[in-house]
Parts: structure tokens; sequence; C-alpha cells
């Protein structure tokens, strides 16, 4: 029963489109009472005073808190040690707000309705304060976000070991690109929900896993971790920006045992566009120089990370751009430095990929500014930088051994299958003949890491009184199709069919111990985990089975096509699962006692990578402008994702087509705005671009495989590969397409007007 490796449907989709699943906002709990928020229109100003009378006495409000409430409980947490401790976030505000949407008063009704309504009668009154909205400007001016704070800058990284050597270089170019800032939008925005029982919280959270989430409450009330239960279980999404809770959902516990009920809170669309964390928000700015050979001598990256208000995940994520700073070349010397700094925006955090395809972008587009430089092909300079495959593993100047790669295979696969030549050819017939139809073409390389934080990831398996399987599993999905993956994992080592394998994840009465499900760790970690434990669960079902047999267990081997136990060499007289669970049933039955251990057998384990893995690609973007109204249209994107051995292509081209979506989406249409004095612009669907097919082709995905030697399945990460190499991909095509009419830079997105502005302020005539 080999199912590994074969294209497998998700089980998960037919409770979702059916009887719709477990999500926060459908659950039922009794005397439920909804929270709302009154959130700041301000980007920065002063609270003198807050009146919630009114509020108070309006229908349906059971209870409202202000900072002066919750003021007792622990801040928001800071990402790093390092940052600036006066910049720390309060769960709401006492004295000054930062950016609009930043929660201030909150309002518990019996109806979302009666909420809603009583938040227009608090009257808050402000007085404004200077707002920074740009990053480069907050970091040279006088005036400070936070009082108290040194200057506006909440982190510096630095790499003093890495110095670039510019004197051998015949050609040095300089880029400015900006990494925009992106809202991450899941279907489902956050929610929350918590209750008390028996002196416990019970708090429901729809984010990427239930034991980070309990640590969080526990810092945030003092208490210790066996004290709250959390459950996670089906969520509408989330790309990283749902990793943590924010000081809303921290909140609800507390409201919950003042009000003495339980408590949800749903914020709205808006709400959710102007306080879930943004993502990317990167200023970079590069140098590379190297020979008119093509050979790149040295690349140099400073970094201004937008951090938002307050520090959050992002303001550490330059250490990610810095890991995989050199990309896929072999670069003999290099450079590095940050400074994360606050603006009066909305917190930034990770968002799928999480500084990686920050990386990606900044060398991927520095790579072809010195091509242009040196006006030498972007594919041609790329295959004279690239770390060849008989150096593995490589150890880079940021610090990071790479597993395995095989860089130039990838670019040829994807060159080949995009049809490389005849697209240059189109591009230089148009050109001559001057159609204001515009070919663009676009390459990108990459290679990212993933499961980047190493720790251990939980699994556990155990046989049922009827012969099935029931497995338990840290990871906790929201969207990745984890119950299909470790059914595939089990079944191929067990040879019992998925349909009988049950999965359980997101409780933590139920689950011993979990982490954060992200930086496209699963199948590489938890998925070995679950791989572990299905083995070891064979191993003690082969002592019964020996029993049975009348033999030596080490003679007794399972055959996993029928899941089936014998003796080696005599397959004619065997025994199932079914026959070993009924004998430990009977066993069971038979003790004095019974004892109280329900499991048969039980087989569980923790599993921890020694280092971390990374997979690479390359996309080749195709791209047509209209030269008289600036419109961008993708025609093609090819890509090459090569994650390892790959446990089902089905999901996995899932994964790429949602990846290379995001990342397009990127380049193209999608982009956080702010106004002078801070007030979002974006903060809708209204206004915010979410891409849709209407502006996507289908995507071409060629297929590589390169096992890593790093986990006994030979699995990469996959989950943020796409999204790694698309973006870069798409921008170089986009200037490659306008190239010859003087522009050597376009930041994204590429609305028309932008477009259209950078035709017309071209230097070269068209």
């Amino acid at each position: 029963m080999v199912v590994r490796g074969t294209p497998v449907l998700r089980r998960e989709d037919h409770a979702l489109i059916t009887t719709g699943g477990t999500f926060v906002g459908d659950r039922r709990l009794p005397g439920c009472l909804q929270v709302a928020y009154v959130v700041s229109p301000y980007a920065h100003a002063r609270i003198r005073s807050i009146d919630t009378s009114e509020a108070r006495r309006a229908p349906g409000v059971v209870a409202v808190f202000t900072g002066q409430d919750t003021s007792h409980l622990a801040p928001f947490a800071v990402p790093s040690p390092d940052v600036d401790k006066a910049m720390v976030r309060p769960l709401l505000p006492t004295d000054t707000v930062r950016f609009v949407g930043e929660a201030i008063v909150a309002i518990v009704a019996e109806t979302a309705y009666q909420a809603a309504d009583a938040l227009e009668l608090v009257d808050i009154d402000f007085e404004p304060l200077p707002v920074l909205v740009d990053p480069e400007q907050s970091l040279r001016s006088e005036v400070r976000l936070h009082e108290g704070a040194a200057s506006n800058v909440a982190l510096h990284l630095d790499a003093p070991a890495l110095t670039p050597d510019w004197d051998g270089c015949e050609v040095i170019t300089e880029v400015r690109v900006v990494n925009n800032r992106l809202a991450p939008a899941p279907m489902e925005p956050r929610v929350a929900a918590s209750e008390w029982v028996d002196g416990r919280i019970v708090h429901y959270n729809a984010g990427q896993g239930a034991h980070p989430v309990r640590a969080g409450l526990a810092r945030t009330y003092g208490v210790e971790p066996d004290r709250i239960r959390v459950i996670a279980k089906d969520v509408g999404g989330s790309f990283g920006a749902k990793g943590t809770p924010h000081p809303e959902e921290l909140l609800l516990p507390f409201i919950a045992q003042q009000v003495g009920r339980p408590v949800m809170w749903i914020p709205t669309r808006s709400n959710d566009m102007n306080g879930l964390h943004h993502g990317r928000g990167q200023v970079q700015y590069l140098k590379i120089g190297g020979g008119r050979d093509g050979r790149i001598h040295a690349y140099e990256a400073y970094i201004i990370q937008d951090s938002g208000a307050y520090p959050a995940g992002a303001t550490g994520l330059p250490s990610n751009t810095k890991a995989m700073l050199t990309g896929c070349y072999d670069i003999p010397t290099a450079g590095f430095r940050s400074d994360s700094v606050v603006t009066n925006t909305t917190p930034t955090g990770a968002y799928r990929g999480a500084g990686r395809p920050e990386a990606a972008a900044a060398i991927e587009r520095a790579v072809d500014a010195f091509a242009a430089a040196i006006d030498m092909d972007p594919a041609e300079v790329r295959r004279r930088n690239f770390i060849d495959p008989d150096r593995f593993p490589f150890t880079t100047l940021g610090g990071m051994s790479y597993d395995c790669g095989e860089y130039e295979r990838a670019l040829e696969l994807a060159l080949e299958a995009a049809g490389y030549a005849e697209l240059r050819a189109e591009q230089a017939r148009r050109r001559a003949a001057g159609a204001t139809e515009l070919l663009g073409i676009g390459l990108a390389v990459y290679v990212e890491r993933t499961a980047g934080i190493l720790r251990p990831d939980y699994g556990s398996v155990e046989l049922r009184p009827d012969g099935s399987l029931y497995a338990l599993t840290g990871s906790s999905p929201y969207g990745q199709g984890h119950h299909t993956s470790w059914a595939m994992l089990i079944s191929d080592r067990t040879g019992v069919p998925m349909e009988r394998i049950e999965l359980f994840h997101g409780d933590t009465d139920i689950v011993p111990r979990g982490g954060v499900t992200g930086g496209s760790r699963s199948v590489q970690s938890n998925g070995v985990a679950m791989w572990q434990a299905a083995g070891l669960l064979v191993e003690e079902a082969k002592r019964v089975a020996a029993e049975l047999l009348e033999a030596n267990p080490d003679d007794v081997v399972l055959d996993t096509a029928s899941g089936r136990f014998h003796v080696a060499g005599t397959p004619a007289i065997s025994v199932d699962w079914a026959r070993i669970a009924t004998t430990l049933a009977e066993r069971r039955a038979a003790e004095a006692g019974g004892g109280n251990d329900r499991r048969l057998l039980h087989a569980e384990t923790d599993f921890q990578a020694e280092a971390p893995t990374f997979p690479f690609g390359a996309h080749v973007a195709v791209v047509s402008i209209d030269i008289e109204t600036g419109r961008v249209r993708l025609e093609r994107l090819v890509a090459v994702d090569d994650a390892g051995t790959i446990l089902n292509p089905l999901l996995a081209d899932g994964q790429v087509h949602g990846g290379l979506a995001q990342g397009a989406a990127q380049a193209l249409i999608e982009g956080v705005v702010y106004d002078a004095d801070g007030n979002p612009l974006t903060g809708n669907f209204a206004d915010f671009a979410v891409i849709s097919a209407t502006e996507l082709p289908m995507f071409e995905r060629i297929e590589m495989e390169t096992p890593t030697p790093r986990n006994e399945l030979g699995a990469k990460g996959i989950g943020e590969s796409g999204t790694v190499g698309a973006t870069p991909a798409v921008q170089n095509a986009v200037v490659d397409a306008l190239a010859h009419l003087g522009v050597r830079h376009v930041d994204m997105p590429f609305t028309a007007e932008t477009v259209w502005r950078a035709i017309r302020s071209a230097s070269a005539p068209r």
C-alpha cells in the first residue's frame, strides 16, 4: 500500500464543503457575548480623555473596558530582547495611539449589532501629534514616536564579519528597491473566543498553533500553561499573519472573567485590514559589482524595515534576509546591515516567506541590474555565478549550510520550457517594428531556507480495538492538507488504509506538545515525526505478531501492501492489525483491574532536524505592456520549484500555485497605501486589489526533485517557494520590457499609472 509520491485528493475538503468544518466563528457557546473594539481614527495622537458613560447605558451593553482596566496585564511581547523596551505595545493604550486601527476601548454586548452601535457612543478627546509614515523619513526624523526611546530605530542588525571588496570590480551598479507593504487578507479574519471552565481558561483560536497561543496567554496572565486549554481547529487562512495572537485576542480571557460569560470577537474586514499585521515593507539599498566577464565579486545590502507602530514579528525579519543574502550565487565578498524603524502604520509581521522572499527579491533584482550594466544576458550572468552542485553542503557568507542544489539545471529547465530564445527573438522583433505592445522576459533563480527554527515536532500513533489507527500531531494546518499528508505517511509505513487512519490536532488538552506551523516546516519535520512514530508502532506490533506466529520478533516482517505481519520467507501464514488489536484487547480485559490506559499499542516521537533545508527553483515571467496606457499583463509564468522528495504531487501543485499567485500579486497589483497623515487608503477589498484569476495566466509548473540528505523522507519545504521566486521574476520582466526606453528600475506594484509614468520619464527616446 504505497501511497507516498502519488496524487491523493485532500480528505479535509468533504467536511469543508458540506458541514462547513469547525471554525471559531461557528461555535455556539451558551450565553456567549460579543466583543467589539473602538479603534483609533488617528495615526498618532494623545488621548486626553475617554468618556464611556453613554456606551455603558446603550441597549445590550454588558461591560466596557479601557486601558486603565487592563494595565495590570503583561504587554504585547517584543520579537527580540534587543528591541528598545520603550516601544513595547500595551494591550490597550492609556495615553497615546500610534496607528489608525489601534484598539482603544472594548465593548461587550449581547449581540454584535448592539456592540457596533455602542462603539459610536464612546467619546474620546484626542490631541493630534506629528505623523511619520515613511520609514526612511522616520529614520532621519527628530520626532520620537515612542517617548523614552533613543530613536525611531527598534532594532539594528549588522554583520561586521562581512566586508564587500569593491577594489577588483570593473563595473559597480546600485539600485534602490521598495519591497512593498502587503495586507495578508486571509478569507477568515482574526477571530477568537474565550470562556472560563472550572477555574481554567478555555480559548478558541484561529491561527497557526494551539500551544504557542497557550504560551502567549500564560505569559499575559502570569499563570501556568496547564491552567489554559487552547482549541484551534479549522482556520480560514493565515499566510503567517495569525501566527501569534494580537492584543485584541489576548484580552478575551480577562473580559470573559470580568463578565462571567463566554465572549467572542469577530472583527470587520476593515478592522482586520488595518489591525492584522501587514507583511513585507522593506526599502532595500543594493550595490553589486564584478567583471565584464559576468562574474560577480561583491554585493551589499542595506535594509530599512518598516516595523509599523510597534515592534512585532517583522522587526527581526531582516535577519532572515541576511541569512539568504547571496541567494544561489557563489559571491566571494558581501556586506549587510539593517535598521527596523517604527512608523505610524499597522505593525508588520511574518507574511508567506518571512524575510526570505525579500532576500530573493533583492539579489535577483541586483543581478539583473548588473547584467544590464555590463550588457550581458541575465541568464548568462546567472550561469557564471551559480554554486556548483559538487560543492554541497555549501556554507554561505551569511552562515547558512546549504544541503544540496542544482541551480543551473533548474534554470535550464525553465528556459527550455519557456522557449527563451524564441521569446528574445519576438521581443527584438517588436522593438524593431515600433510595436506599442512591448514584451518583457524576467528571470529569478532562488534558494530559500525552510524549517529554519530548529525545534522538536511531535507525532504519535496508536492502535484502536478495531484495528484502525488514531494519530495526534503537534502541527496546526490552515490549508496545507496535513490530515491527508500524515495519513499517507502512516499508511505507507503501516499498511493500514488511509480511510482507517484518523488524525487529530489543535487541542492542548489532548495533544501534549506542538509549535507554530510556519516556515514551510511541515512535511520535513512534523511529517518525519509521524513517519517515525508509525515506524515505532510497527516495531511494537511485531512483538505481538511474533507471539501469535510463534516466532522470533527479529524474523517478523510487515507486508505494507497487505497490512499483514508474517515470518520472513513464509507469507502464507500471517496476522493483520485487527488480529493484533483483538489479542491485546482480550488480554486487557483479562487483566486484573483492567488498567486506566485505553491505548492498546502506542508510539510517539519528537523529531528535530539537525539543520534546515534549502529548496530552490527558477521562474520565468513573460509580460506584455501597452506603451500608451502602461497596462501590464502577465502572459506566462513558468516555474521550476525543487522541494526535494514530493509526498503528494497534488498538494505540492496547490502550494506552488498559491505561492505563485501571491508572489505575482505583490508585483502586479497589491500594496498597502497610506496618505501623509497616516490614513489607510487601502482598508477594504474595494481599495486593496486582491489578485484573482482575471489577472493571472495558467501557471506552467516543471517538476524537479533533489532529495535532501537531512531527513529520511528527503523532503524540503514547499509552502512558500512559489512566493519567493515569482515576485522578482515579474518585476524583472517589467523592467526588461522597458529597458530599451531607458528605464532602469520600476517599483512595485505595477499599476498602469506607475508604468505609464516610468515610460514618460525615461531618459531615452522611444
